[in-house]
């Protein structure tokens, strides 16, 4: 029992640290990832989506409270990459590791369902964990940046709005991707794919012409994350949620399409509110279908319960059995 126990002891700190460096890379991947497509609004520098949010959130949900060390780590690597320690880096870090960690205990505190199948888990994770949770990076970012003069006292708001809007999109986007990956189960049959295959052959044609094209035809783009919430619920609706939300970064970015000619805050205030609105629909949707086909399962398994119980009350009551009058 001894050398069982020993061997215990020694195993948790391994294993604490591998899922402290996972927590890290990923984080770290993430930011990078983000920062291939960035914009810049008062003369600060941010990403539209900032998937190290949705990393940081979804980690604590698996590993529990104990991944906020690896989250910090990946905070501070993200930030050594774009500057060197400076006092600002302290509000940065602080900010970006205590926002996730309170999303993460406000989601817990209500109940949070990891596989997203009731419509109350989505609205949690929308307003709790994005929304709510991450006025705590914005705020301490935005802070530092305007205490260390940084930028300028009147600039706080755009930036502000920028940042939450960013970090929120990250938790909208990336944590349930990353929940459904974690509790994927077997493949879908063959005929279900081909249908998959079909609805990504449309959207990577039809999405990237839509959030191109200066006729403002982003619109083209609901009628495929419908598509997706009702043929493959939450799966389906935010891998196309994810593409198409990289597609009008892009165009963004690149100030093409919808948002050609417009200025800076007018094309930070156009692509989030679209990355935003299409976001909680794809969201919001799988999870009300998602819910109504796991209440008709729980329906129908009742039912047939209650079939077998009939069944077998009734098996005792043979064509052979005496009647109760024609017992001696």
């Amino acid at each position: 029992m001894a050398g069982v126990v020993g061997t215990q002891d020694l195993r948790r700190p391994g294993v604490f640290a591998l899922q402290t460096l996972a927590v890290a890379a990923c984080y770290y991947a993430a930011g990078r990832l983000g920062l291939l497509r960035h914009l810049v609004v008062e003369g600060a520098v941010f990403t539209p989506i900032w998937p190290p949010t949705g990393v940081a959130v979804a980690g604590l949900l698996i590993f529990g409270l104990r991944a906020w060390l690896g989250i910090a780590l990946g905070v501070l690597f993200v930030v050594l990459t774009l500057t060197s320690l400076r006092p600002d880096v302290l509000g940065v870090l602080v900010g970006n590791t205590l926002a996730p960690v309170c999303a993460y205990l406000m989601l817990r505190g209500v109940g949070f369902r990891m596989d997203l199948g009731r419509l109350r888990d989505g609205l949690t994770l929308v307003f709790l964990g994005a929304l709510t949770g991450m006025l705590i990076s914005a705020t301490a970012g935005v802070g530092t940046l305007v205490i260390t003069d940084e930028i300028a006292t009147h600039s706080f708001w755009p930036v502000w709005l920028a940042w939450w809007v960013g970090d929120a999109m990250g938790v909208l986007i990336v944590t349930p991707l990353l929940l459904l990956l974690y509790g994927a189960r077997l493949p879908p049959p063959l005929s279900r794919w081909k249908e998959a295959s079909g609805l990504a052959l449309i959207t990577c044609g039809v999405v990237p012409i839509a959030t191109h094209n200066a006729a403002g035809m982003m619109f083209l783009v609901y009628p495929l994350l419908i598509w997706a919430a009702l043929r493959f619920q939450l799966a389906g609706s935010m891998l196309c949620a994810l593409f198409t939300s990289v597609m009008a970064t892009i165009a963004a970015t690149d100030g093409v399409g919808p948002f050609e000619e417009l200025t800076r805050v007018e094309v930070m205030i156009k692509l989030q509110a679209f990355n935003g609105t299409m976001a909680l629909t794809a969201l919001l949707l799988a999870a009300v279908i998602t819910e109504q086909r796991n209440t008709r399962r729980s329906v129908e398994r009742a039912c047939q319960e209650l079939v077998e119980v009939l069944e077998h009350l009734t098996a005792g009551d043979t064509p052979g059995d005496p009647s109760p009058k024609d017992a001696p």
